[in-house]
Parts: structure tokens; sequence; C-alpha cells
């Protein structure tokens, strides 16, 4: 197998787009898919201060490293969960990757933060780790991001993550969410632009750009993932990458040309009233924001398991940690 740019011996094949790449070329061509991903959907523009979400995986990290390598001066933002040895070594990937590259990063710990870690939050609420857990992540990214004065927050997702996202609200016809998911929202009321520059990248291209790259990242998962649907959607999405190449692109792409268009002209509520949250002032929907609620119910349960003293409080204000750029 050679190249398709140069001829010599190939170390990655795209059978997606039926091509292969030596290592150079991979790294050229992987990054200029991310500069036309951005470019296409004008994700970053002038003037833009940009937050990355960092969790010390492949994805984030080298979504950071090829950010930097086009020439955009973006800061990190790590959220550590408390979810014992798994997180200490993600906080401690990411700093080390910042710190290597003299890169800033932001640090929020959940418990210091709120009083509890996330699997405490889970034990409190009796609800899964994963629903708190992505709760209090995107509550985060949209408070730092508004106080910190960034107007675009990356996030790693790639095709993978996509598609196994698409195949579960088709299942469900969650048409509220079918009409928001794509590459990019648009900034409104006080929440950043969000913005996925990896979306159209699979899983395996991103990891093999991390080995070349010689990007040290956290290999495990996390052990509350165990059992998670989108793990089986991955699978199922896979077992047809495997059999018919470019399933998982042309199922994500077609939705977003030719459905998502019609569902955002004929579904009501594609657009909703935003206000302030009367408990934390961050954006929401609702009177209280579903963070409040949340971390209000766990306070209540965690006194009486004896997670907190009777006199806690729930403050909703994060401690940002600055982690100084030192290269």
């Amino acid at each position: 197998m050679k190249c398709s740019v140069c001829g010599a011996r190939a170390q990655v094949e795209v059978r997606r787009r039926n091509q292969a790449f030596c290592a150079e070329h991979y790294r050229e061509w992987f990054v200029g898919e991310v500069r036309r991903n951005i470019r296409r959907h004008r994700m970053i523009r002038d003037g833009d201060r940009l937050l990355v979400a960092v969790s010390g995986g492949k994805d984030s990290l080298v979504l950071w490293d090829t950010l930097e390598r086009l020439g955009y001066a973006a800061t990190g933002f790590h959220i550590q969960l408390g979810i014992g040895d798994y997180s200490r070594r993600a906080l401690q990937t990411t700093r080390a990757f910042a710190a290597k590259r003299g890169l800033e990063l932001l640090v929020v710990d959940v418990r210091e933060s709120f009083g509890l870690s996330v699997p405490q939050l889970a034990h409190a609420t009796g609800r899964a780790a994963c629903s708190g857990c992505g709760l209090v992540k995107r509550y985060l990214m949209n408070r730092v991001a508004e106080e910190e004065g960034f107007s675009v927050v990356a996030t790693g997702h790639n095709l993978d993550d996509e598609a196994a996202t698409l195949l579960g609200n088709v299942t469900h016809w969650q048409t509220d969410a079918l009409v928001r998911q794509g590459p990019m929202l648009e900034a409104r009321a006080g929440l950043a632009r969000r913005v996925k520059p990896l979306y159209s990248l699979a899983e395996r291209e991103v990891a093999a750009y991390a080995f070349l790259a010689g990007i040290a990242y956290q290999h495990e998962e996390c052990p509350h993932a165990v059992g998670a649907k989108s793990l089986l959607y991955k699978d199922v999405l896979g077992r047809l990458e495997t059999r018919m190449p470019g399933t998982k692109q042309v199922f994500l792409e077609q939705y977003l040309k030719k459905i998502q268009p019609v569902f955002k002209e004929g579904l009501p509520g594609a657009e909703v009233e935003l206000r302030r949250c009367e408990r934390c002032g961050s954006v929401t929907t609702s009177r209280v924001c579903a963070h409040c609620k949340l971390w209000e119910r766990a306070y209540s349960r965690a006194r009486k398991l004896g997670l907190l003293p009777e006199d806690a409080r729930f403050d909703p204000r994060p401690r940002v940690e600055r982690v100084k750029a030192s290269g």
C-alpha cells in the first residue's frame, strides 16, 4: 500500500476515502481536514477568544494540538470530576500536555467547587453518573466561557461520536436534539458558540494522528461508561462501517444536508426562549436551571447520608484554577 500523495510506503489507510498516507502526509491531510471544517462552517472568526474542552483523552488533545498548528490561540479547560485514579491521571496528562507546549489551562475541580465529586453526586441523587456528569460539564463550559470572556467553546467530538449520537436521537426521535445536532451551534444570549472541528474525522483517524504526532494521552475509558447506550450505537455503526466503508460519514452528512433543514423549518420549538437562572444567573430555559436543581436535591440527600455537614449549602460559583503558560 502506497501513499496517495508521494508514493512512499503508507502507514495509515483511510478506507472511506479510498486513500492511504505516509506519516508526514497523513498529518498534513488530517490538519487540512480540520482547517476545512473550520472554514466551511465559519467556526472561528476574527476577534474570537477560543476555549477548548480537554479531558486528557486523544480527541480533545488532538483537537488542541491541531488548533495550535493552525495558528489559533486556544486556552484549555479541564474539569476534574473526582472519579478516583481515572480523573487524577486525566488531569496529570492534560497538565503535562499544556506544560510541554507552553499553553494556558483552566481547571475546575467539581468537588472543590460544589462539595461533591461526580460519583458522590450520583450516589446522592440516585441518577446514573453519566447523566449528572454531562449536565455538570455542559454547565461549567457555558459558565466559564461567559465569565472568562470566551466567544467560542471547541469540543473534540469525532465522527464516531456524532454518528452514534445521531443514531440514538433517531432511534428515540428526540426531535429537539436532532434540530440542534451539528458541527456548530451559534452563540445565543450569553452562550458561546459551540464548535466541533473533528466532527468529520473517525475515531481511528484521530488515534492515528495522536500516535504519529507523539501525543501522550489517557487511553483508559471512564469506568462509569460501561454499559452506556452510546457504546452500543458505536458498535452497531462500526459493524456497518467494516462491511460498507463510509457508512458513518454518509449517515451524518446526509442528515445534516437533507433532513435537518426540514426539521428546522417545520418543527415547533426549534428556538426556545432563554432567560437567567434565578439561583446562579446562568443562561437557562426555565426559572431555575437544571444544574442548580440537581445540586439542591443532591445537597438535601447528601446531608442525610453524611456526605456533607448539616449546615452545608450549595454555592453555584465554580472555582477556576489558572495554570499559566510556561513554554
